[in-house]
């Protein structure tokens, strides 16, 4: 009888803990979702954080030039005007990446990615007020 009343008290007990486990990790998954999870912002909000760049015009490696235009993508409206005070150092960089580049290197979508992704890394390392999310290329043509 006491061997019985123990093997019971034994799996209630495990049965609570158990169920109080399972509230404490539902709870701090349902809390970490809607806490931690950032609201992917609006194409208003992209808009207003984007800053355009006048179109390049310059020389690749080799005898083909390349016209480009860039829009780049920042992570609020401060960064957006202080990248658009930068705007000289944007062409530099592109111009500079663009000069090492062959019309091969900018084939495709990985040759246009990977252009992209450099010229974001290299502003990031420039940037005080903010950072650059996202660089697009909006147009270009090579001849």
């Amino acid at each position: 009888m006491k061997n019985k009343l123990l093997t019971i008290s034994l799996i209630i007990l495990v049965s609570i803990t158990l169920i109080g486990v399972v509230a404490v990790v539902l709870i701090l998954n349902f809390n970490k979702d809607s806490d931690g999870e950032e609201k992917a912002p609006s194409i208003d909000e992209i808009i207003e954080s984007s800053v355009d760049m006048e179109e390049i015009t310059t020389n690749l490696s080799g005898r083909n030039f390349v016209r480009i235009s860039l829009k780049i993508q920042t992570d609020s409206k401060k960064a957006a005007e202080e990248l658009t005070k930068r705007d000289f150092q944007v062409k530099n960089l592109a111009i500079q990446e663009l000069s090492e580049m062959t019309t091969k290197d900018l084939e495709g979508k990985a040759g246009k990615q990977q252009f992209e992704d450099t010229i974001k890394a290299k502003l990031n390392e420039l940037m005080q007020d903010g950072e650059i999310q996202k660089v697009y290329i909006v147009s270009y043509i090579i001849q």
